[in-house]
């Protein structure tokens, strides 16, 4: 992994204190991180889709850090968020986790355990990334599909036999044959089963 391509870890505290704290401790563990006193700051900021995650401070001057978990979520960034907070309830808690949340810490809290909310929101940032490579792949194997190839891929994965594709198709099973092959070619799949896995792949992408 290139030095470009090392996460960061965004931390959203108007205590500067704290911020320099966080980012000492941090620091010891090889991560890389960078300080903002507020949202604006981290939304002016070049970052905004940069592999990492954020460390959030629930009460900030002007603005809550869950109302701010919020208007991240509006504008479609998928950040991973570990709250931090000198007040925390149970009420806030469960808001800020049925949001998706990774961790919810009440200070003072153990270095580790910040170090381990840390590492599991970056896990969980770098297997997102991930996915949305591997579905964007996908995507564009099925995007070289001709429409009767894709036809005869969602008779397939719907359980059809070649003489029953033909038939729905107004073809011959030969022909239903050859744009089967062709399809498992181009969607890079080398039995049924993984032809199945790539098209509820496709549909569940294009439903999100």
């Amino acid at each position: 992994m290139s030095a470009s391509d090392a996460p960061t870890v965004f931390i959203i505290d108007d205590d500067a204190a704290m911020r320099a704290a966080i980012q000492g401790l941090l620091k010891t563990e090889g991560l890389r991180s960078e300080g903002f006193a507020t949202p604006e700051e981290f939304l002016n900021s070049s970052h905004l889709d940069s592999p990492g995650c954020l460390v959030l401070d629930v009460r900030l001057r002007g603005v809550s850090g869950l109302d701010f978990q919020g208007k991240l979520t509006e504008m479609g960034l998928q950040i991973p968020i570990v709250f931090i907070t000198a007040h925390g309830d149970i009420p806030m808690t469960v808001k800020a986790m049925k949001s998706g949340a990774v961790q919810f810490l009440t200070k003072p809290f153990r270095d580790q355990e910040l170090l381990d909310a840390v590492h599991e929101a970056l896990d969980r940032d770098r297997v997102r990334r991930q996915e949305q490579r591997e579905i964007a792949h996908v995507q564009q194997r099925y995007a070289t599909l001709t429409a009767r190839e894709r036809e005869v891929m969602d008779l397939v994965v719907s359980g059809m036999l070649n003489k029953q594709i033909a038939s729905e198709l107004g073809t011959s099973e030969i022909t239903v044959k050859t744009h089967r092959a062709q399809v498992m070619r181009k969607m890079q799949a080398g039995s049924l089963a993984e032809l199945v896995r790539v098209a509820e792949r496709l549909r569940t992408s294009s439903a999100q």
